[in-house]
């Protein structure tokens, strides 16, 4: 038993020093966020203080708060608080869509999706919550070293295909989870997942990032378009007359991402990668909290 502490600090350092920056921006982007309390707030057997309410017939004379009823008419219990606390699992697209950015100076959709996973994996375990992906690589635990596991996944190479699907068999009955990607391809692997989760009594949220020149497409005349694992490629001398349409199609795939949300029970959204990340953090850790 005296190794272990040991065995899992060298771990810990092993996995920290290959990936210092995605941690220390995870870290820096949470602490922009004010924690609050986080939990289900449930009467129980905790030490927190949550609630005066009148006594019931049945309750015993130990429980009920002699001074507050003093000041009044009827007898008060006082209740404290149980926060339990909730799993909560985390996917990542690591497909080639992610990786692309519409300028140098900007953040790829992936490295913003791998540092809002993270920042919230800080958050909602700093809250005492267990996280974990939705594989079973890294099933929610809670801890510094958890974290440092999350992070290392994240660093990972990206994937082969071009776009990525969730994966949904791992997570766990009535937790909840988090899938953030473009969702650029096929909607059926979306429902698929979807379909999984509600089915144990999974909540949660998708979040779509997107560049700004996928909103826009600012394209004109002749322009070449590749995916990003080079599978397809499309050449066009009159790109502009594609906006209108590919705009529309963009707001039907949005509008049927969000209608897959509402019938699961989940939240869904859509993140920029021009936008601030903290408001993107600060809508998922509010969403986090929510009882849907």
């Amino acid at each position: 038993m005296s190794a272990r502490p040991a065995g899992l600090r060298r771990n810990a350092e092993g996995l920290a020093s290959a990936l210092p920056p995605l941690m220390a921006d995870a870290r820096h982007l949470a602490s922009t966020v004010q924690l609050g309390e986080h939990g289900r707030r449930l009467s129980g057997m905790g030490s927190e203080f949550w609630q005066y309410r009148p006594a019931h017939a049945g309750d015993e004379a130990r429980f009920i708060d002699w001074r507050r009823s003093g000041k009044a008419d009827a007898q008060f219990v006082r209740e404290r608080e149980w926060q339990a606390a909730q799993s909560v699992h985390l996917w990542v697209d690591d497909a080639q869509s992610m990786e692309f950015t519409g300028d140098q100076k900007r953040q790829s959709k992936a490295d913003r999706a791998r540092l809002l996973a993270l920042a919230l994996g800080v958050l909602l375990i700093r809250a005492g919550e267990r996280v974990g992906l939705t594989d079973p690589i890294a099933p929610p635990r809670s801890g510094e070293v958890q974290l440092l596991r999350l992070a290392h996944a994240f660093t990972r190479p990206a994937g082969e295909a071009d776009f990525g699907a969730p994966e949904a068999r791992a997570i766990l009955p009535g937790s909840r989870a988090v899938f953030i990607s473009d969702f650029m391809g096929a909607p059926e692997g979306v429902e698929k997942a979807l379909g999984l989760a509600a089915d144990k009594g999974v909540t949660g949220v998708l979040m779509q990032i997107l560049d700004p020149v996928e909103e826009a497409f600012p394209y004109d005349g002749r322009t070449i378009f590749e995916s990003m694992a080079g599978t397809m490629l499309h050449e066009t001398l009159k790109a502009g007359d594609l906006r209108d349409r590919y705009r529309q199609r963009l707001a039907e795939r949005k509008e049927r991402l969000a209608a897959l949300a509402r019938r699961a029970g989940w939240l869904f959204t859509t993140h920029h990668t021009g936008a601030s990340a903290q408001s993107a953090l600060l809508w998922l850790y509010a969403a986090m909290r929510k009882d849907h």
